[in-house]
């Protein structure tokens, strides 16, 4: 038996329960792995609360970890006991002392790379990867607007488009997530709580909008974003912290002929290849000094429930991590 968090029912942080669980030993194609660090992401709150509906309750919560393999299914090639990797996305499961997993979903992590930073990293940093080079590609001379800039994603956003030679405009809620910001790439940060975003995005750009805004916050934004883009600009909505956005009429698009996605990550690491190139990448950026991870708070892991009070509370910023 292993120690994991549960949830039985549906509701707030109190809901993560402390339990003991049954790990079995790894079938074909899988492997077992015993967590080192693992991720805390805003899409576990969302499948907490029931945004996103989990295939069985109760549930493992977790979809981001990093460990070491203790076995390893009959007849796989190509991973073994004492691999450090790390995984993202799928299957759930990943708040707990130790899990299986899927071989073909585990990515391998340069040992220059700490556990503790590969698990914060390996979902948010190929979210930014697939957000900047597929949804839309960033080039120099390009405008973007990153809302929630200082965020775990949102921090490697701004750092990753300045990189590749972008104007980043960040939206924060506090002075000190702003200085974050700035530290992070940003050239133009506004304190949402202070400013209007959209009338600071037309004076930035001398009325002439951006060409992509990056959206995790959902509602409370989304308008405005579609208000910050030039014509023909894409509207890049990947999450909804502050809740679903309202229906957007296709005329609402149509005055300035937008373009709209609500990309996932299963959708752009689908096949094994592509998992492997945007973990390349990923890290490739980490080890070069592209992309700077701040693990800024670290739970044990038995004290997930308060770690996603404060996630949810905006009392974080840059990436969380739960410890077993």
């Amino acid at each position: 038996m292993v120690k994991a968090i549960r949830v039985h029912e549906l509701g707030g942080p109190e809901v993560l329960k402390w339990e003991d669980v049954e790990v079995g030993e790894p079938k074909e194609g899988e492997v077992r792995v015993k967590n080192k660090a693992i991720g805390l992401n805003f899409i576990d709150v969302y499948f907490r609360k029931g945004v996103y509906e989990a295939a069985t309750v109760p549930y493992t919560p977790g979809g981001e970890a990093c460990g070491v393999v203790t076995a390893v299914g009959p007849g796989l090639t190509g991973r073994q006991v004492g691999d450090l990797v790390a995984y993202a996305g799928q299957p759930m499961g990943s708040y707990a002392e130790e899990q299986i997993l899927p071989a073909d979903r585990v990515v391998p992590v340069p040992p220059s790379i700490d556990p503790t930073v590969a698990a914060s990293l390996l979902s948010k940093g190929m979210t930014a990867q697939f957000l900047l080079r597929s949804c839309f590609k960033v080039e120099p001379g390009h405008t973007v607007l990153v809302h929630a800039a200082a965020g775990g994603v949102g921090s490697l956003l701004c750092q990753w488009a300045n990189a590749l030679g972008a104007t980043v405009i960040g939206t924060v809620s506090t002075k000190e997530k702003a200085a974050q910001a700035k530290e992070d790439g940003c050239h133009h940060v506004i304190i949402s709580k202070e400013e209007d975003f959209v009338a600071r995005v037309k004076e930035i750009t001398s009325d002439n909008g951006v060409e992509v805004v990056y959206d995790s916050v959902g509602k409370d934004t989304f308008e405005g974003s579609l208000a910050c883009l030039k014509t023909r600009g894409y509207m890049v909505s990947f999450g909804q912290s502050s809740g679903a956005p309202d229906p957007v009429p296709l005329s609402a698009i149509a005055v300035k002929s937008l373009f709209l996605t609500r990309p996932s990550l299963f959708n752009y690491a689908a096949t094994r290849d592509e998992l492997l190139g945007m973990a390349g990448e990923v890290f490739g950026n980490v080890q070069s000094g592209v992309l700077r991870v701040r693990v800024n708070h670290t739970y044990p892991l038995s004290q997930a429930a308060q770690a996603h009070e404060d996630l949810e509370n905006r009392k974080t910023s840059g990436s969380v991590v739960l410890i077993p």
